[in-house]
This record gives C-alpha cells, structure tokens and sequence, in this order.
C-alpha cells in the first residue's frame, strides 16, 4: 500500500504483546482486512484491537491518541475507543502502537438514503458538534500546532497542491469533469476565504471507514483519532458527502447550522480529500477509489 510499508504480521503482534502485556499474549490474534491506510489492525480475543501504524512516523498519533482520547471520550456522546495500553517499538517494529476496546459495528458500505440517511445525519451532526463544543485547556491552545495537520489550515492555502493533483488525475481513466471540479474548487476557496480562524476540535478524517453503524444504521461508534486537531473544523464535513443522500444532506446542514461560506469550503475540503485518493491508492486501494468518485460526484451534483 505504501512504498515505506512496515512488515507486521501475527507473530509480531504477539511477540510484542509478551513483552509488555504478557497477560493478553495468549488471547487469539486475527488479522482485519479492512483495517484502512494508516493502521494495520488485528482483534485481540472478543474484547481487544491492537492498532500498528503503516508507515515509519505513524506513531506520532498513536500518542496523540493516548494523550487527548481520554478527554474526549468523557465528552462526547458517541463511543469511541478505550485505550488500554500504548506499546513501545520492539523486535524490528520502529514504532509506538497502542491496545484498544473492540467496539461492535458494520462500516458503512453504501450511502444512506431516506430516513436512514435523515437519522445517521442527526447523529453524525451531534458528534461535531459535541467534539467541537469541547472545552480546549489554555495550554492547548499556545501549543496548537502542535496538535494540528494540515486539514485544520485554511482551505486556499492548498491551491497549488490541489491543481497539481488535478493535473496527475488528468492520467487517469476517471469518469469525471475535471474543468468541473476546478470550478467548484474556485467556489469553494472564495468562500473559505471569508471564513475567520478558529481554534476548535475537529476530527479530521470523517469518512465512511471510521465509522461504525449498528443493525439500524444509526452512528454506533468512531474510530481512530489519529487526524485529531485544533483549527478550522470544516473539513469534518465531508462525510456527508460520502454517506448521505440529497434529504441527508439537508437535514445534516440544518443540524449543523451550517452557514454557505462554511458548507462550500466543506465542498472544497471533500474534493481535495478525494482526488489526492486517485493517484496514491489507484492500484492498491480500488474500492476506496470508487468510493471516493462518488463522493466527488456528490459534490458536484450538489454544487
């Protein structure tokens, strides 16, 4: 998946696991295949995940993670992951990785329409809301960019970045208009340009595959915090690009009390987040990419 993959496997994950948790070394191990693009992920008896970062670097979140989630947890409405313990690098893995709960769920394989898009839109607007209502600690604040990525920064600060990527789709057999994505991303980037700084929560990888759904598809859980920061939290809006129908989206807005400079910098922010997919992941990621087509689509059909 990465050209800087680190090896994991079974075996390490339980070599890991006795030198410091010795006590959960003996409990099954069993690979997810679906664990996404960041974490390799493996169930640990019914109750327990273990999270190793893909890349060299990647435990920087996993520290993150288990510095704020604890905070978090206790404030927002929604389950998330309880951080049983945080592993140090070891036998040939370069990184810090982390023990979790297992939380229960299906992620969402296809937009939600109706009713059902209606509710998950409730829901989802509720966990913004309740993360973004969290107080941030003073200290935090000066330290801010230090608990940042770049999906807090002002949205016309990625110009350059995002025609670039454009040019590269341009080599791909996409069915996609990309004069039109530009236009929307010029729409898009006036309107955040009118949009002052803030130093809020934000999620900042708000997509299908962090999510988790019960058998009503209503929001059961998010996972993965490793995208948390301070800053401007409109790029939290994505997902209901990638989930909702035309009467979701609505009601997700309305919800939200979303204002037109902020819902069309979110566009631009679910244009920026799907196209860089294309490039990166087109051969080893197909389904993701198709998801991500889309969600561009929704964008457009919605601009």
């Amino acid at each position: 998946m990465h050209a800087d993959e680190l090896a994991v496997d079974a075996d390490l994950v339980r070599r890991l696991l006795w030198k410091l948790f010795p006590d959960l070394a003996e409990l099954p191990i069993r690979q997810v295949s679906d664990s996404g693009s960041s974490n390799s992920l493996y169930r640990l008896g019914e109750a327990l995940a273990v999270r190793l970062p893909r890349q060299p670097g990647g435990g920087d979140t996993i520290v993150k993670e288990a510095a704020w989630l604890p905070y978090l947890a206790s404030r927002l409405t929604v389950n998330v992951p309880d951080l049983v313990g945080v592993g140090v690098p070891g036998h040939g893995y370069s990184e810090v990785w982390a023990v979790t709960s297992w939380l229960d769920g299906s992620v969402p394989r296809a937009r939600l329409r109706g009713a059902e898009a209606v509710a998950l839109a409730q829901d989802l607007a509720r966990f913004i809301l309740d993360l973004r209502h969290v107080a941030v600690p003073s200290n935090s604040v000066e330290d801010a960019a230090e608990l940042s990525t770049y999906r807090g920064a002002p949205l016309p600060s990625f110009d350059d970045d995002f025609r670039g990527i454009v040019d590269a789709c341009r080599d791909l057999n996409l069915n996609l208009d990309l004069e039109q994505v530009l236009h929307c991303w010029e729409t898009a980037t006036a309107a955040a340009s009118e949009i002052s700084p803030t130093t809020l929560w934000y999620y900042g990888d708000l997509l299908a595959e962090n999510v988790l759904l019960d058998k009503h598809g209503r929001l059961a859980a998010v996972l993965d915090f490793g995208g948390l920061g301070l800053g401007n939290p409109e790029v939290d809006l994505v997902i209901a690009w990638d989930l909702l129908d035309p009467e979701g989206l609505v009601a997700f807005r309305r919800a939200l009390g979303i204002q037109d400079a902020q819902w069309s910098a979110s566009r631009g922010w679910a244009l920026f987040l799907a196209l860089m997919t294309f490039p990166y992941y087109g051969s080893s990621m197909p389904n993701r990419c198709a998801s991500r087509l889309a969600m561009v689509h929704a964008v457009l059909a919605d601009a």
